[in-house]
Formats: structure tokens, sequence, C-alpha cells
């Protein structure tokens, strides 16, 4: 089992950043591949960035390519989202994932935080 929990959103203007964290339990996190995704009103969740279970390889949507930057300590057992140059289309919930393998695709969740960016 892994617990997942997000922190850092809030609210920004266009152009600013913002840095999400989430803090996992278990002690088999450094292991799995995470990812964060986003919701925005509306709209279906969405892939936002991976990153493989060692760090050394990272995925990103094109919208985001070039402005986020997905990283993670496993010592520490967090996984980061830098966000910079942000947009009011960024504005979402965003939610931390872990892929332990039991199924296809990512069977942990995150309650999520939310990123609101003002134009």
């Amino acid at each position: 089992q892994v617990q997942l929990v997000e922190s850092g959103g809030g609210l920004v203007q266009a152009g600013g950043s913002l840095r999400l964290s989430c803090a996992a339990s278990g002690r088999t996190f450094s292991s799995y591949p995470m990812g964060w995704f986003r919701q925005a009103p509306g709209k279906e969740r969405e892939f936002v960035a991976g990153i493989s279970w060692s760090g050394g390889v990272t995925t990103y949507a094109d919208s985001v390519k070039g402005r986020f930057t997905i990283s993670r300590d496993n010592a520490k057992s967090t996984v980061a989202l830098q966000m910079n140059s942000l947009k009011p289309e960024d504005t979402a919930v965003y939610y931390c994932a872990a892929r332990s393998g039991r199924i296809a695709g990512y069977d942990y969740w995150g309650q999520g935080t939310q990123v609101t960016v003002s134009s």
C-alpha cells in the first residue's frame, strides 16, 4: 500500500511559479514510477508528467514541456513538480499518482491540490 499526499498548490499570477510536492508512505515507493495528472473543471483528467523509479527517465505532456519539471527524492519518498511560466489554462486540481505494476496504469492516487493561475 502507498499513500500519497500532495501540497504546494495555491493562487498565482500568470507567468509565476509554483512547486508541488507529493509525500509518499510505504517502503516500496522507490520502486514505483510516479506521475502528476491534472483535472480542470468540466474536463477529463490528463497526464502532466511522469518519472521512472530511478528518476532517470522523465516524460511530459506537450502542453507543459519546457515549463514544468518533475523530480523525485527516493530517500525522502517525495516527488515534486516545479511549474514555471504558469498560464491560466494550467488551472486545475493536480494529483500525484504511483504505478505499482499490479494493474496497467497508475493505481495509487493522492487527494489532489488546487492550482489557480490568474490572468
